[in-house]
């Protein structure tokens, strides 16, 4: 059609433009960098390297988040390493006696089991509030995506209603500025935090 008219795409779809424009930061520099099926396939590798690399920030939101050092024994001491080394550290979990998560036991089926699986994770960071940057927090919100925030990159996974967060797919994101997906999902955590309280519970 454009051939035979002799004109570009957007003279007749004049909307294509901007609705590529917001798909894409520009198209060597995708806002979405890669897609997996599931947690699961995600490789190990990146989760270390996103962890080991990032210099500024790390924030992670969950309900348990028991996966992370479950996958990674490590993990807890290299996010202290990283905290001593000046990143700041922010790890934000579900309150295990909270409205949310016992929502979240009712919606999936698993009455009672979720709490615990969150203390189970917690008693892998114990040691972590003891570091100037690093902070763990108790929410009571209801959780639409699981981020993982790495500087400029960032893991979301979207939750799906009654399946759990580990079968849903993820998303990895870098950030192109304001208004882009990364920094809605940066104000999204940020909104949570500001709403959660402190662990150990003083």
């Amino acid at each position: 059609m454009t051939d035979l008219l002799e004109v570009e795409e957007d003279h007749l779809w004049p909307t294509l433009r901007t609705r590529t424009s917001y798909l894409t930061a520009s198209p060597s520099a995708p806002e979405i960098i890669e897609t997996f099926p599931d947690r699961a396939a995600v490789p190990r590798e990146t989760w270390q390297r996103l962890t080991e690399g990032a210099e500024r920030q790390i924030d992670i939101l969950v309900f348990s988040g028991t996966f992370l050092a479950q996958t990674n024994p490590q993990l807890p001491k290299l996010l202290a390493k990283q905290a001593n080394a000046g990143t700041r550290v922010r790890l934000c979990f579900g309150d295990p006696d909270g409205s949310a998560v016992a929502l979240r036991e009712s919606e999936e089926g698993i009455r009672g089991s979720l709490g615990p699986k969150i203390r189970a994770s917690l008693s892998y960071f114990v040691d972590l509030p003891n570091i100037e940057s690093c902070e763990i927090r108790f929410h009571n919100c209801t959780l639409y995506a699981s981020i993982f925030r790495y500087d400029d990159e960032m893991l979301v996974n979207p939750h799906i209603w009654v399946s759990p967060a580990s079968a849903n797919p993820i998303l990895r994101v870098r950030d192109i500025g304001e208004g882009g997906m990364f920094s809605r999902y940066d104000d999204s955590f940020t909104r949570v935090w500001d709403l959660s309280k402190s662990w150990p519970l003083g």
